[in-house]
């Protein structure tokens, strides 16, 4: 257990069975009552943001959530298997854990995985990936950055939205938070 003094951005608590990170709090002091603590939380599994009040000096109850660093082996079936850089273990996240990010991993890829009481949370990837284009239609003489864009299907099979001058077999850099097309890579 801890209190609300000790609270601070990107630590999980555990609230009522389940697993939130602060994203933000605020210590606030009014001119009448007592102090509190302001915070919005995330929760770990699901995604939804909510803001939370505590009393100053409440108590809360912590959860240790280790975060480490892996290698993207292979997919088996729908799970992916992943090897721990320091020891070379290797470990299954299932694919509801990987999500959408599945979408960004390239074999040997480097991601980091949150773990708490050994089952694997949420996994993080590099900010950035460069991968490369299978199948775009082909673009027009002529065609701009500024004149708009046309989908393009990566080597992993996800699809984004690229400038009209891309073309196939054109390694590009894309944000693996939002699946934005950064600019090509030589």
């Amino acid at each position: 257990m801890a209190s609300t003094t000790d609270i601070k951005n990107g630590q999980v608590l555990k609230i009522e069975g389940q697993l939130w990170t602060i994203i933000d709090f605020q210590h606030v002091k009014p001119g009448k009552g007592g102090a509190f603590v302001r915070t919005k939380m995330r929760n770990v599994l699901t995604g939804k943001v909510v803001d939370k009040t505590y009393n100053a000096g409440a108590k809360i109850e912590t959860a240790t959530v280790d975060r480490r660093d892996y290698q993207y082996l292979y997919q088996d079936g729908e799970d992916y298997v992943f090897m721990d850089l320091s020891d070379y273990d290797q470990i299954t996240v299932p694919g509801t854990v990987v999500g959408d990010s599945a979408g960004y991993m390239l074999e040997n890829q480097n991601a980091t995985i949150a773990m708490h009481e050994g089952a694997p949370l949420y996994i993080e990837l590099p900010a950035s990936v460069v991968l490369e284009i299978t199948y775009t239609e082909p673009g027009l003489q002529g065609d701009r950055s500024s004149a708009g864009t046309k989908p393009a299907t990566l080597e992993t099979g996800v699809e984004i939205q690229v400038p009209l001058f891309v073309e196939q077999n054109t390694k590009v850099k894309v944000d693996t938070r939002t699946g934005d097309y950064l600019g090509r890579v030589s």
